[in-house]
């Protein structure tokens, strides 16, 4: 009996250890279409509408119309990604990408089960819940192709928790603290008015404010031509476009992002450091976009 035990424990910790060397990758690669990117959004977002998703903004980053990005989410996500207190709301948008190349237009989507396991902690003990929203989103998109090809890196699941680039680089855990307001009310106003003026050549593009939980998460388009999305996203790849736009997060009266040099390594874990190199100014740029938002 204590040998049949012991070989039950050893096959537990065995299956475990298999779960932490499981692989993710940023995105998946969902198909291809002839229709306008116009029209391809419009039947995306009536598809994820009824499949009880809400679309809570959409953007051509650049301000380039061969791009675009939807940004929607689910009342079961967003109570999800609220237990998770450490800026877990962040997770709780999710994205489709459209990139137009000649006559087609390659359609993707950000990975949940990625951003899910590099954000929150409570993923492991409520995954099949994070698995079904993954598998409802598939189910919505498989209208526009039955590919789901995971593209953009691979990073295990264990690796992912932790994630950053290299040595010296920061975490999840050290994200940029921007300001700190007298009251959450006072901070969501100040964000949003500079917003819906275009400070610093920034654009709204979705809001979720939970008043009760006082945590307010901004989807922030960073439309400056020289140093924004326009500068940096043709050279660490446009093909990634479901990662933007940019988020800050408040949480009570404290307002914080994620520092760039994670947030763009995670999702272009791919880039060299001779690549991110040509985007060495970058992160400081967001950096200053999103702390002009607080002022």
């Amino acid at each position: 009996m204590r040998n049949l035990l012991l070989l039950l424990a050893l096959f537990v910790i065995n299956q475990a250890s298999i779960a932490q060397e499981f692989e993710l990758s940023p995105f998946f690669k969902i198909g291809t279409s002839d229709e306008s990117i116009s029209a391809l959004s419009e039947e995306i977002k009536t598809q994820l509408q009824a499949n009880d998703f809400k679309i809570v903004g959409e953007y051509a980053p650049e301000s380039n119309n061969n791009l675009h990005v939807i940004c929607f989410t689910r009342n079961d996500l967003q109570n999800l990604c609220l237990q998770s207190t450490d800026r877990g709301a962040l997770a709780s948008v999710l994205k489709v990408g459209l990139v137009k190349k000649g006559q087609q237009t390659a359609i993707s989507m950000l990975n949940p089960e990625y951003m899910f396991c590099a954000y929150l902690s409570n993923y492991e003990t409520d995954k099949n819940t994070y698995t079904k929203i993954t598998a409802d989103v598939k189910s919505a998109l498989g209208n526009f192709g039955s590919e789901f090809t995971a593209f953009g890196g691979e990073i295990k699941a264990a690796s992912l928790k932790k994630y950053h680039y290299k040595i010296m680089m920061p975490y999840f855990k050290d994200p940029v603290e921007l300001c700190e307001f007298e009251s959450f009310e006072a901070g969501v106003e100040k964000i949003r008015n500079n917003l819906n003026t275009g400070k610093e050549n920034t654009k709204l593009i979705y809001e979720q404010v939970f008043k009760n939980e006082k945590i307010a998460v901004f989807g922030v388009g960073l439309l400056d031509q020289e140093n924004g999305e326009k500068h940096f996203l043709p050279i660490i790849g446009e093909d990634h476009i479901a990662a933007m736009p940019y988020e800050i997060i408040l949480q009570d009266k404290e307002v914080t992002m994620l520092h760039g040099k994670y947030r763009f390594a995670l999702y272009w874990p791919e880039l060299t450091m001779g690549t991110f190199m040509k985007i060495m100014s970058t992160p400081g740029d967001v950096e200053d976009f999103m702390e002009a938002l607080t002022k």
